[in-house]
């Protein structure tokens, strides 16, 4: 019996984010399981995401029914046992036979047919707590080590959160990282009565006034999705693009894949918009999401701009550890490392060094990141404007203030949302991921 379209799929995800480093949400949005039906590709979402989320908890029960090491199983055994022990603990509607007779299916395809036997038997002998025990614990924990177990995260990240947070803004961000969170959209001109139609069913956002949430109704399916009217994007990301304001020339020079320049795009028609990516490949992906005829494309190193200068407005939102977004992107936590984050800062000071060179006197600078670590947004801020006397910081509660008065900003708590003068989002705290933004005035 063939194993079923929703666990091969699943297999074949699970091993190249271990394998290529890819991302799983990009896998499962490829046109490579475009065919897989609503059903199977619902399955597939679930394995492979809560086999990323929980990975570190599903390794310990393993570990205690396993004979061997499990940094010693074929890469391929070892997933196929994950995705086994993940069915049994969290998903009680899948019968424990299915669960572990798929698994060994899944290594006997893959061509590891004699650790088959190994596979059954320890599945076999896997026993934990149910979902709602799990989740007891993590809300009991006393400790960040106790709290980065029992949620499946990196202790040495549950740590420096509880250090910087506290120990009751980490449970919240590692209670969000572990469920499945709502999609939040950006909609252009006429897309929701197009998603209406198509059976999609919206809510308004939570933190923007102008995004929607999906409630039932698969969006990427869509006519209007596929031809860009809709796009999915957190609503702290659209807040950060709403926070660049207006302007007649505006630059966006970490841009792909655009959704923050399309937002900025649409409420500043008139303006000349100039979004640059530094890989080719990205860039293309870039036109065919924005479509719109103020937006010019440029491949570009935003470490070393080509233009003159000169702009009103300039986003640079930089490329970073994504620690804000494990809910989406679980597969973050497990290769980040704290070596990573100075090679990081490094390149994001040196982007946000270029990026303001191209900022006209009087003009806005808005500096993101999707991460919750002070080494790539207070830190880079701090070191960039220590020898730029002719820049200041300007306080991002003022306009915050101006997005809440006409309703643009639906959330009510505007210090939560501020870190100084700064923008700082939290998950579990505030209904989006986490971003950090600090805006930056050039003296007229």
């Amino acid at each position: 019996m063939p194993v079923s379209a929703a666990r091969a799929a699943a297999f074949e995800i699970l091993l190249r984010v271990e394998g290529e480093q890819s991302y799983a949400s990009e896998l499962l949005h490829s046109s490579r399981f475009a065919t897989l039906s609503g059903s199977d590709h619902g399955l597939a979402t679930e394995l492979v995401m809560g086999v990323l989320r929980w990975r570190s908890l599903l390794d310990l029960r393993l570990a205690g029914a396993s004979s061997q090491k499990l940094e010693r199983l074929d890469v391929e055994v070892l997933i196929a046992l994950r995705l086994g022990v993940y069915q049994l603990q969290f998903l009680s509607r899948i019968p424990a036979r299915a669960a572990i007779f798929e698994s060994v299916e899944l290594v006997k395809a893959a061509r590891k047919r004699s650790a088959a036997p190994f596979v059954n038997a320890v599945l076999r002998k896997t026993s934990g707590t149910s979902p709602e025990v799990i989740l007891d614990k993590i809300r009991d924990a006393g400790d960040p080590k106790k709290l980065a177990e029992g949620s499946a995260h990196p202790e040495w990240l549950a740590v420096r959160w509880a250090e910087r947070y506290g120990l009751e803004a980490t449970r919240q961000i590692c209670l969000h990282d572990q469920g499945i969170p709502e999609t939040a959209i950006y909609v252009r001109e006429g897309g929701a009565d197009e998603l209406a139609r198509a059976g999609v069913r919206l809510s308004p956002g939570l933190l923007v006034s102008s995004a929607r949430r999906v409630i039932s109704g698969d969006v990427t399916k869509t006519k209007a999705y596929l031809e860009g009217r809709v796009s999915i994007q957190d609503e702290a990301s659209q807040l950060v693009a709403l926070l660049v304001g207006g302007g007649n020339r505006i630059l966006d020079c970490c841009a792909a894949p655009g959704s923050k320049t399309s937002l900025v795009a649409q409420r500043n028609p008139e303006a000349v918009v100039v979004a640059s990516d530094l890989h080719p490949h990205r860039a293309r992906l870039l036109r065919d999401l924005v479509r719109r005829p103020n937006v010019h494309v440029v491949v570009a190193d935003a470490r070393g701009l080509p233009f003159p200068g000169g702009f009103d407005r300039v986003l640079a939102d930089v490329p970073c550890s994504g620690t804000g977004t494990l809910a989406h992107n679980p597969e973050i936590k497990w290769r980040i490392t704290p070596a990573d984050l100075d090679d990081l800062q490094s390149r994001q000071t040196a982007i946000l060094r270029s990026a303001l060179d191209q900022l006209a006197p009087g003009g806005r600078l808005v500096y993101s990141t999707c991460s919750l670590e002070r080494e790539e947004n207070e830190a880079v801020v701090e070191a960039v404007l220590r020898d730029a006397p002719e820049f200041k910081i300007a306080d991002c509660r003022i306009e915050l203030e101006r997005l809440q008065r006409p309703g643009e900003l639906a959330w009510n708590d505007i210090d939560s949302l501020l870190a100084g003068p700064h923008l700082r989002t939290l998950p579990g705290t505030h209904p989006c991921d986490g971003f950090f933004a600090a805006m930056i005035e050039r003296y007229s």
